[in-house]
């Protein structure tokens, strides 16, 4: 919503402060987005006379023009092809900053000729796209005088972010409201006193459907016009417009622009001479067509609400009108059209038309219903006065919708529910001031004005208050402490994500957001998906799929990262990835990639390319954080297919896969066309089991041995197919109150070693607790190590 200063001051008498009126606006929840002073921004520029305008003695395009700025007279060499003696400009001193160029101007020689200033465009000054000439005022203007003044563009024009329920905020009438309320002047009533009509209209409205609650357009009113004149409208009305980005057009459609956007009432004129007969207002037939004023022809059908004559379609209802009934220039008899439109018709309407206008921005809002009535007599005052001809009398059709309502109101709720204690006198002014109708005793009764649709409540009604008083005024409370010690909001399972992507980030992953869709030929390289995760109307075409993994997108991500010559890419992404199109089918994952060099060269040693062991690692920091029990996962060479099959594995706890782990497949980096290496995993965070609660809130005590702990070697022959991990498994297992740790350090297979056998090294680490160990006792422990893995794996001591 834009609007100037001066057109806010036509509501308000104020004698704030273009800067203080914007503070208070954002402070009462209509957001300045934009404060445009454009008297600031060409301050320096002034109006100026070109004395004399000679050819240039170097250059046949340039001038040398002697020019009067009223205190003194400057040479400056122009270019402008309408530079001439005797033109009245816009002169711009050397020092001055030219908006539309960026250029500071100072004093300089062209082609040997000096120059001090500039004679300046539109364009140069930001008014317009016109660079041809320089700007040509009219011959009696004075000199010397401030450029923005001359050129009517001294008015700070405001934009303000008006939120879908403030739809009364739409029309500078509301903003002025607002204002008035909140102690920034006093409000300016429009003149809203009924026009005398001087004959009867020769055309009527009529309703092609019975009117009751809920129909497209419960009323409607006109008034008929003869013997007008549609020339351009004045010169204080077209700037107002052109302020607001709006373009004049005529005398008749500036006026509805201008009551659009000055009341928040949206309005249509139509060449009464083009209708045949009287206009009804009814539902579409499936299949009429019109041309609108946008130049575009619609297809319509039975749910939008349209205005027909006896032959045609004429208008869309709150949208636009018809082009085949527009005013122009030989338009001498007007038909006008204030209706109050369904907000859910016409947002329908729209949307399906896909046509964005003013007056559908502010019906689907809602508009006061009550502004049929004075909307009609407003848009008749000014089209007399700026068009001539006389008016008939008003018609209408229809009955204004039931608006009236009441909510009670305690004066405390201000403190109780808003936070801040407002005095019941103060809460009754700012209430009264918005247009609300209290009552002073007890809890009070509040009526609701027509132009606020959004107010259906006490809660409503304290927000009012709230607002306008001011939230800046509510002070800052902490809340109350209910137990001793703060409780997590989330539990353990719902802090897996953040918990990953913190864990992932400190091992030096960037994290990536990618789509949760893929191309359907990057799928089938991941598993591939069924018909029910297809997009049927993808928003590109390399985006037809529910992502069934992650590392698609990663991977194609490291390529982007490693075209732009960003070496060694590594990223990950805690997110979705999906199965099938059930609610079961989505899974949430921790996944990753690491790209090329896992070691850069370095004074600790030579550079060397990413390995599984770097893909397992953040598998397991992953799997640690979020509470994993990890000394009963077991590693197996069971990942999918687009890892390596020989350089890749599972990590399972019993036979369900919690992680994945590898080198990417060659031929899927082949098909990626990526240089590789590269390594992935995926961590299936919702497979991971909730973290087992401990039976006491009390931490048990921290028990330290002080005896020193001794290490035993083992080596057993096992068959090749056993995983080493199952032999570590079963030696921790053979006594846990002794055996604190067991890791393998060799693998040998060969020489001494029976064919399909291999030889396991295990250290394993005894830890006495309450004494220290005897031969006999140390070589208990032994034996059940032996006799564990044995029964176990099938592993013998080897000899």
């Amino acid at each position: 919503m834009k609007f100037t200063f001066s057109w806010l001051k036509e509501h308000l008498d104020t004698q704030a402060s273009v800067s203080e009126i914007a503070n208070k606006l954002t402070a009462l929840g209509l957001e300045v987005e934009q404060l445009d002073d454009r008297a600031a921004r060409l301050a320096g520029f002034i109006t100026a006379h070109v004395v004399e305008a000679v050819q240039h003695p170097n250059a046949d395009k340039l001038r040398v023009c002697t020019v009067d700025t009223g205190s003194g007279v400057v040479q400056v060499v122009c270019g402008a092809p309408n530079a001439r003696t005797g033109m009245k400009g816009v002169f711009a001193p050397s020092g001055t900053h030219i908006p539309g160029t960026g250029l500071d101007l100072k004093p300089s020689k062209i082609r040997g000729v000096d120059s001090n200033g500039m004679l300046c465009s539109e364009r140069e000054l930001l008014l317009s796209e016109d660079h041809t000439g320089i700007i040509d005022l009219p011959a009696d203007t004075p000199i010397g005088l401030p450029a923005a003044q001359v050129l009517g563009v001294d008015d700070p024009v405001i934009e303000i972010k008006v939120t879908p329920n403030r739809a009364d905020a739409l029309g500078v009438i509301g903003i002025a409201r607002d204002l008035e309320a909140a102690g920034m002047g006093r409000r300016k009533a429009p003149d809203v006193a009924k026009v005398p009509g001087a004959y009867r209209s020769p055309m009527r409205w009529t309703h092609g459907y019975d009117v009751k609650p809920g129909v497209a357009c419960p009323v409607v009113v006109g008034r008929h016009f003869r013997n007008v004149k549609n020339g351009p409208s004045p010169a204080w009305l077209q700037q107002r417009l052109r302020a607001i980005g709006l373009r004049p057009i005529s005398a008749l459609v500036d006026i509805t622009n201008l009551v659009t956007f000055d009341l928040n009432r949206p309005l249509h004129v139509f060449d009464a001479d083009k209708v045949a007969g009287d206009l009804v207002m009814r539902q579409a037939r499936a299949g009429e067509t019109i041309l609108a004023l946008d130049g575009r022809t619609y297809t319509l059908d039975e749910t939008m609400a349209v205005i027909a004559g006896s032959t045609a379609v004429h208008g869309i209802g709150g949208i636009m009108g018809g082009e085949d009934t527009g005013v122009s220039a030989t338009t001498t008899n007007v038909f006008l059209e204030v209706a109050y439109f369904d907000p859910i018709s016409v947002s329908a309407t729209g949307r399906k038309l896909g046509i964005q206008s003013d007056a559908r921005y502010r019906f689907e809002r809602g508009i006061d219903p009550e502004s049929v009535w004075w909307g009609a007599e407003v848009a008749a005052r000014l089209i007399l006065e700026l068009c001539g001809g006389e008016t008939s009398e008003v018609v209408s059709s229809g009955a204004v919708p039931a608006w009236q309502r009441s909510y009670p109101l305690r004066p405390d709720r201000a403190r109780t529910l808003g936070g801040v204690d407002v005095p019941e006198a103060a809460q009754l002014d700012i209430l009264r001031k918005l247009g609300f109708g209290p009552s002073g005793d007890g809890p009070w009764s509040v009526a609701v004005p027509s132009w606020r649709p959004d107010v259906v409540g006490e809660a409503d009604l304290v927000e009012e208050v709230v607002r306008v008083h001011g939230y800046d005024n509510v002070a800052a409370v902490s809340m109350p402490h209910l137990t001793a010690t703060s409780r997590p909001v989330r539990t353990p399972e719902q802090r897996r994500v953040p918990t990953a992507r913190r864990a992932l980030a400190v091992r030096g992953l960037c994290e990536a957001v990618t789509s949760s869709f893929t191309h359907s030929v990057l799928a089938d390289l991941f598993g591939g998906v069924g018909d029910d995760l297809r997009v049927v109307n993808p928003i590109a075409s390399e985006l037809d799929v529910m992502r069934p993994s992650i590392l698609p997108n990663l991977l194609q991500a490291c390529g982007r990262n490693e075209a732009r010559g960003l070496k060694d890419p590594a990223l990950f992404e805690v997110g979705p990835q999906y199965k099938d199109a059930t609610p079961a089918g989505q899974r949430t994952v921790a996944a990753g990639v690491r790209y090329g060099k896992g070691q850069p060269r370095g004074w600790t040693g030579p550079e060397r390319a990413v390995d599984t062991y770097d893909a397992k690692a953040d598998a397991l920091a992953v799997l640690a954080a979020v509470g994993a029990p990890l000394d009963n996962l077991a590693a197996q060479p069971k990942a999918p297919a687009w890892y390596h099959p020989g350089r890749s594995g599972a990590l399972l706890l019993g036979n369900q896969p919690l992680a994945w782990f590898g080198e990417v497949h060659p031929d899927v980096l082949t098909k990626l066309d990526l240089r590789g290496p590269a390594t992935a995993f995926e961590v299936l965070l919702d497979a991971v089991p909730p973290v087992k609660a401990r039976p006491s809130k009390a931490r048990p005590p921290l028990k330290l041995s002080p005896f020193q702990p001794l290490e035993r070697d083992f080596a057993f022959i096992v068959d090749g197919t056993i995983a080493a991990d199952a032999l570590v498994r079963a030696a921790r297992g053979a006594d846990r109150a002794m055996i604190t740790a067991a890791q393998v350090f060799d693998v040998y297979a060969g020489k001494g070693v029976p064919d399909g056998k291999k030889s396991v090294a295990l250290s394993v680490t005894i830890q006495p607790t309450d004494k220290t160990l005897t031969d006999e006792e140390i070589e208990a422990v032994s034996q059940k190590v032996v006799a564990q893995v044995a029964r176990q794996t099938g592993g013998a001591l080897r000899g």
